[in-house]
């Protein structure tokens, strides 16, 4: 797992954001941080959590597979006065609550192909988001890429399918093309709230609060 400080200025209050499969920090650069600290974790070719600062506050965000890997970490995390829930759930590979096998696997055996098409375009609703995102890149490798979305299959796979009440709060888009949006409304019910948006929603988002006050 790598880290890195999208704002460090010894504020009271710290964001913690597990990012989603295949992200690093380029992407995410625009987001005004306001008063808070954000630590942004990513590239889960391994679950060695960095070791996590003193704060006042601490509020979690996470994003796509980043639900299922925060959930797995709790233990380790802070308390968090916040914890919310986007376009993910724990259960990120289920036919009722997540990516449903078939497509998952088809993903998997084609990672490298859809890293270099069409992946990063099914993450965005609108054209124009992509072609926003394209210029500020992920800079990883595919290759590593690629074998981070074994490595979480593999961890997938050895998890046991229960969920304690953990997440407060679920933002879900409406036009999600990687995680199916009636799966993620079946695991969150009541807890989701609907987002005019496609997988990645945070080009609707000028800052950390704003996304965190949802």
């Amino acid at each position: 797992m790598q880290s890195h400080w999208l704002n460090k200025q010894n504020n009271d209050k710290l964001i913690i954001f597990f990012a989603g499969w295949s992200f690093d920090y380029k992407p995410f650069k625009f987001l005004n941080c306001e008063d808070f600290d954000v630590l942004m974790l990513y590239d889960y070719n391994n679950f060695d959590l960095p070791e996590i600062p003193q704060y006042k506050e601490y509020y979690l965000i996470a994003w796509s597979m980043g639900v299922f890997t925060a959930y797995q970490m709790r233990e380790l995390l802070p308390q968090f006065k916040k914890k919310l829930a986007v376009n993910g759930t724990p259960f990120p590979v289920d036919d009722e609550f997540g990516i449903p096998q078939k497509p998952f696997l088809l993903t998997l055996r084609h990672a490298k192909t859809g890293l270099e098409g069409k992946f990063y375009q099914n993450i965005f609703e609108k054209s124009e988001e992509f072609e926003r995102y394209k210029t500020t890149p992920v800079e990883r490798t595919i290759d590593n890429r690629e074998e981070e979305l074994k490595t979480l299959y593999a961890k997938i796979k050895e998890t046991d399918k229960t969920y304690e009440t953990y997440y407060d709060k679920a933002l879900v888009s409406s036009n999600d093309k990687i995680i199916p949006t009636k799966n993620q409304l079946n695991f969150w019910q009541d807890k989701a709230e609907i987002l005019i948006s496609g997988h990645f929603p945070y080009y609707n988002f000028t800052s950390w609060n704003e996304i965190l006050c949802k």
